[in-house]
Order: structure tokens, then sequence, then C-alpha cells
């Protein structure tokens, strides 16, 4: 019988402390392939900070995070700020990337983009074509994982649905894991294989269905949380 595959990502007892506060305590989790785990949690649990942490911008005060080896991991940060002066264009912020797999043509196919915006001002783009860009960047070096902190937070109705949908349609066709903060219980319970319930320390993981529960909800949110799961 063969083993079963390991994680791309194994969480143990993962704390952070700023100063001698803890900002997430004894956190524990896995990120298989192909597999989407939502985060969620009040403003201040600290899904900001687990994500950092992942990545080694901030540093673990104690607990282990093991990444498969080899693993290459994407970020898109929950803000993105533009200065309206910049004349640098789509085509010229792809080039920074240090490393690549692909060409940023075929990254901007990925991500539903025509060629010709590589030539565009990123000062001229809307906020959901700023975030297809900001994909496209962290496409290119082919990564297994990608990491997102409220991918539409800053983006209109009309474009949420559809940056979810591409989310899911690239999870779906090149087996990507994703690891996704997000209020939006809706888009949890409709894509999510695995939910974290975070609130400085972990208060649940599991299944959509066995997690996004009125109760936990409430225990979670306050009393004042309303969802319903949807099938």
């Amino acid at each position: 019988m063969n083993a079963a595959p390991k994680p791309l990502l194994e969480v143990s007892d993962l704390t952070v402390h700023a100063g001698v506060n803890d900002i997430i305590r004894n956190i524990s989790f896995t990120l298989d392939a192909g597999e989407v785990l939502a985060v969620i949690g009040p403003n201040g649990a600290g899904k900001s900070v687990l994500l950092k942490t992942l990545l080694g911008i901030m540093p673990a005060t104690s607990g282990a995070i093991t990444w498969s080896a080899g693993v290459h991991v994407g970020y898109l940060p929950q803000r993105f700020l533009v200065d309206l002066y910049l004349p640098m264009t789509v085509g010229e912020f792809l080039d920074l990337k240090p490393h690549r797999t692909i060409s940023n043509e075929r990254a901007l196919e990925l991500v539903g983009i025509e060629r010709g915006w590589l030539a565009r001002r990123l000062a001229h783009l809307s906020s959901g074509q700023l975030q297809r860009v900001l994909l496209a960047w962290a496409l290119l070096d082919d990564p297994q994982v990608l990491l997102f902190d409220e991918p539409t937070e800053n983006v209109d109705v009309a474009g949420q649905e559809s940056i979810y949908a591409l989310l899911h349609h690239l999870q779906e066709s090149m087996h990507i894991a994703l690891l996704i903060v997000s209020h939006d219980l809706h888009v949890v319970n409709r894509y999510a294989t695995n939910v974290l319930c975070l609130n400085q320390k972990m208060l649940c993981f599991g299944t959509p269905e066995e997690t996004l529960t009125k109760e936990r909800l409430t225990t979670l949110y306050g009393e004042h949380t309303h969802f319903k799961h949807t099938h």
C-alpha cells in the first residue's frame, strides 16, 4: 500500500508574541496539495500575522512551521497601494519578479487578462484589475501554494465574485493549494475544503459543515452573526 502524500504545510503549536502579549498561540493545522483552507475570525484575531509568520516575514516565538521540500509559495497582501503618479506599466512591474518559470504573457492568460495589458499603467487600473495583475505576479514562478489576505477587500461587489471564481478555477485546473483569509462566510462555505477559526487561539478546524455552525460563529463573532449553509 502506498503511503499517503505528505502535506505541503504542517503547523504545530505555533505561537507569536508582540512584546509580552500573544498575538496567536498554539495554532496547529495542515495544508494538503490542491486543498483550499480558509482562515476566519474577527478583526484583531491574528489572521494576517499568521500568514506573515508562515512566510517568514514575522518570527515565530515557539512551535514549528514545516513546508514540504522545494515547495513554491505565492502571496498576495491585504493592501497594495499604487502611487497615481507612478509611470510603471504592468509589464514593467511583472519584469521585477526575480525568479520565474512562466512568461508574463502566460501569467496574464491564466488570470484572464489579454497580453495588451502589459502596456497599461498600474496607476490606471481598477482595484479588481490590480488584484488580477498581483495574482499574475504570484503565478510567475508556478507556485504550489497561494496565500491570500482578504483578496477582495478593496474590490467592488461585482468584482469580488469574479476574483473568487478565478481562484477556484486556478485551484482546480492547476491543483494549487490555497490558504485564504476571508470575512465572506458564503464564499468560505462554497469554496473551502477546511476552515480554521482563529481568535488569537484556534477555536476550530474542520470542514465548512463542521465549523460554520451557529454556535461556532456566535463564539467567534458574537450574537449578531447570521449565516446558513447553501448547497
